[in-house]
């Protein structure tokens, strides 16, 4: 191996401002965290409903450590399927109204797990240009003809299926998209879906326990019927503040699976606490609704204030609310100087996001209050 090639690549990504940088946090997730022993206010996390560090779900992780141990010992199909794993599985399937889940260790995991195990050379995959990485690296691990559309384009959609011959056509798309915050066009998307025999798989990694009335993700929030999509991904790091994410879909889907994901097959189940800590985390889901209500009241807040202010926020009714700035440079300065002034804001850069479109991921949680949000505006507005 050559490392001074490496070398040479590490400093070119240091000049072009792409170079990435982990920070270490040393407190639970939160609205405040406390990185390299500074007191932060975070607005860069997944944990929507604020429920990675609520005392019900630490206690169910602690009791299902006193019960499980700490490892699973082997893969699902070996020795490592816990009650707690088909217990979690069976309330998942209940939640989201479809006949059967299937636990993955990872979103991206399961991901390419569903679309290498039911599509080859002979299919058709169809991916918004947005989507999520692990999406696009599954449709092209698959072997099968990889067609991206125009972003939430039904129309550009539509001229890709006409034109496919494949045996078998799948459509895949983010429910809510990680980088720009907006929601899919599902209902359009399942009408050509019907219309060209093909598949529709969503990864609602953003919509779960956040959109719809009862949390159910991106589909109850565009009030279609839990049969439209046929297979459904959601995780569990986020809006549940746990580790892991599932498949929901038929009954012949899950089995199907069972026998071909190899991304399932072939790794060691999550820990059995995990489960139990996400089975408390879905009821708190289910008994909260406040969590999302006040959620969109901290979102408005924002919006509003941000828009008073003149900022360039992207289009979107969700937590993500993405700051365009528009050059890597530009977006590691905001990024470094909220940071100074107390806030956490990760700057996202290309490949991440196309060329020209760096941006500030700003994300919210239940957790928040409107005097945080005051305070960001401020400082953004400072910087303006």
């Amino acid at each position: 191996m050559d490392l001074d090639k490496l070398d040479a690549f590490l400093q070119q990504r240091r000049e072009q401002h792409l170079y990435r940088q982990r920070k270490t946090i040393t407190s639970p997730q939160g609205p405040v965290v406390v990185v390299d022993g500074r007191q932060l206010l975070s607005f860069c996390s997944n944990d929507y409903l604020g429920l990675a560090n609520h005392p019900l779900v630490v206690k169910a992780l602690q009791q299902g450590a006193e019960h499980y141990g700490v490892g699973s010992g082997a893969s699902h199909l070996i020795s490592g399927h816990s009650a707690a794993h088909h217990a979690l599985e069976e309330e998942l399937a209940e939640f989201t109204q479809q006949p059967r889940a299937l636990l993955f260790s990872t979103g991206f995991m399961a991901n390419l797990g569903v679309i290498t195990a039911l599509f080859n050379k002979d299919d058709a995959v169809f991916e918004d240009r947005l989507n999520h990485a692990s999406l696009i690296d599954a449709g092209l691990y698959s072997g099968a003809r990889l067609r991206r559309y125009l972003h939430a384009d039904p129309q550009s959609l539509q001229s890709h299926l006409s034109k496919s011959k494949a045996v078998q056509k799948l459509i895949v798309t983010d429910g809510v998209f990680s980088m720009d915050g907006d929601i899919a066009p599902l209902d359009e998307l399942t009408k050509l879906a019907a219309g060209h025999n093909a598949w529709l798989m969503v990864d609602d990694a953003h919509g779960l326990g956040v959109l719809g009335h009862n949390g159910r993700g991106t589909p109850e929030y565009l009030q279609l019927n839990p049969g439209d999509i046929d297979v459904y991904m959601g995780t569990l790091g986020k809006a549940l503040g746990s580790f892991g994410a599932f498949i929901v879909g038929s009954e012949t889907l899950i089995e199907t699976l069972i026998q071909l994901a190899r991304s399932y097959v072939y790794t060691t189940a999550m820990p059995p606490a995990v489960a139990e800590a996400s089975r408390a985390s879905l009821r708190l889901v289910q008994q909260e609704p406040w969590r999302r209500d006040k959620l969109r009241s901290l979102i408005g807040h924002f919006r509003h204030g941000a828009q008073q202010l003149g900022l360039s926020l992207m289009d979107s009714s969700t937590p993500i609310q993405p700051l365009l700035v528009g050059d890597s440079e530009t977006a590691l300065r905001f990024s470094q100087a909220l940071l100074e002034k107390g806030f956490l804001v990760s700057a996202v850069r290309p490949p991440t996001v196309p060329q020209g479109s760096a941006r500030l991921r700003i994300t919210f949680c239940a957790a928040h209050e409107e005097a945080h949000v005051e305070l960001l505006l401020a400082a953004l507005g400072e910087l303006k």
